[in-house]
Protein backbone atom coordinates (compact mmCIF):
# COMPACT_ATOMS: atom_id res chain seq x y z
CA UNK A 1 0.00 0.00 0.00
CA UNK A 2 1.30 3.46 -0.75
CA UNK A 3 -0.39 6.38 0.99
CA UNK A 4 0.48 10.04 1.45
CA UNK A 5 1.92 10.33 4.94
CA UNK A 6 2.39 13.45 7.09
CA UNK A 7 5.99 14.39 7.95
CA UNK A 8 7.74 17.38 9.52
CA UNK A 9 10.15 19.48 7.44
CA UNK A 10 13.54 19.55 9.20
CA UNK A 11 15.55 21.39 6.54
CA UNK A 12 14.92 23.19 3.28
CA UNK A 13 17.53 22.96 0.54
CA UNK A 14 17.81 24.92 -2.64
CA UNK A 15 16.46 23.48 -5.89
CA UNK A 16 12.99 22.77 -4.48
CA UNK A 17 14.10 20.03 -2.09
CA UNK A 18 13.63 19.52 1.64
CA UNK A 19 14.38 16.88 4.25
CA UNK A 20 11.37 15.54 6.18
CA UNK A 21 11.39 13.44 9.35
CA UNK A 22 8.98 10.88 10.73
CA UNK A 23 9.55 8.29 13.46
CA UNK A 24 13.34 8.60 13.26
CA UNK A 25 13.50 8.39 9.47
CA UNK A 26 14.69 11.35 7.40
CA UNK A 27 14.00 11.50 3.68
CA UNK A 28 14.64 14.00 0.90
CA UNK A 29 11.46 15.16 -0.85
CA UNK A 30 10.68 17.49 -3.69
CA UNK A 31 8.82 20.66 -2.73
CA UNK A 32 8.24 21.68 -6.36
CA UNK A 33 4.46 21.27 -6.00
CA UNK A 34 4.18 23.73 -3.10
CA UNK A 35 4.56 27.49 -3.17
CA UNK A 36 6.48 27.83 0.09
CA UNK A 37 7.85 25.37 2.65
CA UNK A 38 9.69 26.22 5.86
CA UNK A 39 11.41 24.26 8.60
CA UNK A 40 8.77 23.09 11.07
CA UNK A 41 5.98 22.82 8.49
CA UNK A 42 4.09 19.55 8.17
CA UNK A 43 3.54 18.20 4.67
CA UNK A 44 1.83 15.19 3.12
CA UNK A 45 4.49 13.11 1.36
CA UNK A 46 3.80 10.68 -1.46
CA UNK A 47 6.44 8.98 -3.61
CA UNK A 48 9.07 11.59 -2.83
CA UNK A 49 6.90 14.69 -3.29
CA UNK A 50 5.46 17.06 -0.70
CA UNK A 51 1.88 17.41 -1.95
CA UNK A 52 0.16 19.61 0.62
CA UNK A 53 0.93 21.55 3.81
CA UNK A 54 -1.12 20.79 6.92
CA UNK A 55 -1.25 21.87 10.55
CA UNK A 56 0.62 20.02 13.28
CA UNK A 57 -2.71 19.00 14.80
CA UNK A 58 -3.98 17.61 11.51
CA UNK A 59 -0.70 15.74 10.97
CA UNK A 60 -0.83 14.21 14.47
CA UNK A 61 -4.50 13.25 14.06
CA UNK A 62 -3.81 11.63 10.68
CA UNK A 63 -0.80 9.71 12.01
CA UNK A 64 -2.85 8.50 14.98
CA UNK A 65 -5.65 7.29 12.70
CA UNK A 66 -3.13 5.56 10.42
CA UNK A 67 -1.56 3.84 13.44
CA UNK A 68 -4.96 2.71 14.74
CA UNK A 69 -5.83 1.33 11.30
CA UNK A 70 -2.54 -0.57 11.21
CA UNK A 71 -1.19 1.13 8.10
CA UNK A 72 1.40 3.45 9.65
CA UNK A 73 3.88 0.64 10.33
CA UNK A 74 3.58 -0.56 6.71
CA UNK A 75 4.21 2.94 5.35
CA UNK A 76 7.20 3.44 7.66
CA UNK A 77 8.67 0.12 6.49
CA UNK A 78 8.32 1.22 2.87
CA UNK A 79 9.78 4.62 3.71
CA UNK A 80 12.71 3.01 5.55
CA UNK A 81 13.36 0.72 2.59
CA UNK A 82 14.22 3.71 0.43
CA UNK A 83 17.56 5.54 0.77
CA UNK A 84 17.71 7.05 4.27
CA UNK A 85 19.29 10.45 4.88
CA UNK A 86 19.78 10.07 8.65
CA UNK A 87 17.85 9.68 11.86
CA UNK A 88 15.96 12.04 14.12
CA UNK A 89 17.97 13.18 17.11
Amino acid sequence: MCLAIPARVVSVDSDEMAIVALEGIRKPVSTALLEEVAVGDYVLVHVGYALHKLSEEEAERTLQLMAEAGVLAEELEEMAGEPVVGTDA
